[in-house]
């Protein structure tokens, strides 16, 4: 159920391509998606014609903390290159600048990956390539190792030669898949907002209102699985695990009413490249924003 705007003119334009263009497009499917990518990602998969076939990091959590974790889950060989950001009142930046527009990214922007000719920004878009290294991503596809291992950067620059985990098998899995992704960004971003906002310290209680719904929703949502898409790990987990473990942090105990989140948490600190990178010397947990932030744990 859609109603013509901004948010939805993509998802309108999709759909009726491929009711022109494809007579065979099953319409009738009883899926029901929320998140407008993971619509047209599920759209766009109905149409084999429009499936999709040296990281770099700031030296925080924010953005980054699940390509890591997937990194060292996939045993990965990388290099991270780390930027930081000066002291107050400047917050110099120049670190970065110097290089944001000299490394052939077609959006530059951190963190992004390295990895032979593929430069890759948007957090997502490198957990993804993580993934489908794997072999195990939504679309089956696969791809092809770079000569080098890839570099991360502040944000980040990453080169990687790696294997991890993606997206489903099967279609209600890639569903389940693209609407976690999208829901964490949602999520990730209204925390950002707060913890950025002069008004911090007005507006927290307000937002601590929502977390119980927010936590609800997703133990709704995993239910008796054991991993966000089913029965398999997938990129998402990695995902969900940063965001949950965020907002534990920000509101302690505001997971302790929901078994399954607990035991999912659990679970994912379980795996044995996760509990050996968090108890190395590399594993970077604090501070989760840059110098800017009015919450910003140490």
């Amino acid at each position: 159920v859609l109603e013509k705007g901004e948010w939805t003119q993509g998802i309108f334009d999709l759909y009726n391509f491929l009711s022109t263009t494809a007579p065979d497009y099953d319409q009738s499917q009883s899926h029901k998606i929320t998140q407008r990518n993971a619509i047209l990602c599920h759209i766009a998969s109905k149409d084999s014609q429009l499936s999709r076939e040296s990281a770099s990091f700031r030296s925080i959590q924010q953005l980054t903390q699940p390509i890591r974790l997937l990194l060292e889950y996939t045993d990965s060989s990388y290099e991270e290159k780390k930027y930081t950001m000066g002291d107050a009142p400047d917050y110099d930046q120049s670190q970065w600048l110097s290089e944001k527009f000299k490394l052939g990214l077609d959006f530059p922007n951190l963190p992004y990956l390295i990895d032979g000719s593929h430069k890759i920004t948007q957090s997502n878009a490198i957990m993804r390539y993580i993934a489908r290294k794997h072999n195990l991503c939504e679309w089956g596809c696969r791809v092809g190792d770079g000569g080098h291992p890839p570099c991360l950067g502040w944000g980040g620059m990453l080169r990687v030669s790696v294997l991890c985990a993606a997206g489903g098998e099967t279609e209600e899995e890639r569903i389940r898949a693209d609407i976690v992704e999208n829901q964490v960004m949602d999520n990730r971003m209204q925390l950002i907002m707060l913890c950025y906002s002069p008004d911090f310290e007005k507006q927290k209680p307000e937002f601590l209102k929502t977390i119980p719904e927010k936590m609800k929703l997703y133990s709704e949502f995993l239910g008796k699985r054991p991993w966000f898409a089913g029965d398999k790990i997938t990129y998402v987990d990695f995902l969900a695990y940063d965001i949950l473990d965020q907002h534990r942090i920000f509101q302690p105990h505001s997971l302790d009413a929901f078994l399954n989140l607990n035991d999912f948490m659990v679970r994912f600190e379980g795996l044995k490249k996760i509990s050996d990178y968090m108890k190395s010397s590399r594993f970077i947990y604090k501070p989760f924003y840059v110098k800017l932030a009015f919450w910003n744990p140490k």
